[in-house]
């Protein structure tokens, strides 16, 4: 008969587990195909790979705002998708349909469900060391510095650009972050009436850059989204970044 086993010796077994993987990964004996360490990750968004000097740089990105996000996510992970792996690290809230509607190819898609900060870290460290996904998106949990400024240190060593998503950045994130890029939503269009024939059908979304080293002070690009209606699928366009925001007309459904 087998000797019983306490929670202590499996939380030993896991640590030994994960350390190994840990040297495995970063010594490079792997069969998962390796990346080309690139300087910089397109965002697909011409005018914001303008104010980026070519797109996220490979490194700890911090992307934060209560709206947009996701729209620039989409398109940035729909680009990577067509050449090259990204992973998600999900904690319940993805939503699959809308990166397919964006054009996310989901085939190369890898999403890894973590849901506490120790699970969510874990999760981004083993895909970063793993050098088999070009892109690595994460929430921001309550990391202590050093956690963030590993992972980071990590990223960028192995060419990858890992995104973390939040409201806002603390200052543990933001400190490690090479770029912070701030989303904010500054107009929406709809379709219809108001009331119950009122439906949105796009908005525009300023990227401002807080902080990188390659791009100017006050640098933002204008983003131009456009939902999906009907099933189809998510259309962008870009908004010139010198041209003020123009006034389009509210389009109204005659009501009968």
């Amino acid at each position: 008969m087998a000797p019983n086993r306490t929670n202590s010796d499996s939380d030993a077994d896991r640590r030994e587990a994960f350390s190994a993987l840990k040297a495995t990964l970063s010594g490079g004996h792997t069969s998962a195909p390796q990346l080309r360490i690139a300087a910089a990750v397109p965002t697909s968004i011409p005018a914001l790979d303008r104010a980026l000097g070519g797109g996220f740089p490979t490194g700890l990105v911090a992307l934060e705002g209560r709206s947009g996000r996701w729209s620039i996510l989409a398109r940035t992970l729909a680009g990577v998708t067509r050449t090259a792996l990204a992973a998600v690290i999900d904690d319940g809230g993805l939503y699959p349909p809308d990166l397919v509607r964006a054009g996310v190819r989901l085939d190369r898609l890898m999403v890894v469900s973590a849901a506490t900060p120790k699970g969510i870290a874990r999760a981004a460290d083993i895909l970063i060391r793993s050098r088999a996904c070009r892109l690595v998106l994460m929430g921001a949990p309550a990391l202590r510095p050093a956690a963030w400024m590993r992972l980071a240190a990590v990223a960028h060593r192995s060419g990858v650009l890992l995104v973390a998503i939040a409201e806002r950045a603390g200052a543990e994130l933001g400190a490690a972050a090479s770029v912070r890029l701030r989303c904010e939503l500054e107009r929406v269009v709809l379709h219809g009436s108001r009331g119950p024939w009122c439906t949105v059908a796009g908005y525009d979304v300023r990227a401002s850059i807080g902080k990188d080293k390659r791009a100017a002070a006050g640098a933002y690009a204008r983003v131009h989204a456009i939902d999906a209606l009907a099933g189809a699928q998510l259309r962008e366009r870009v908004l010139a970044q010198d041209r003020p925001i123009r006034r389009e007309r509210v389009h109204r459904a005659a009501v009968r």
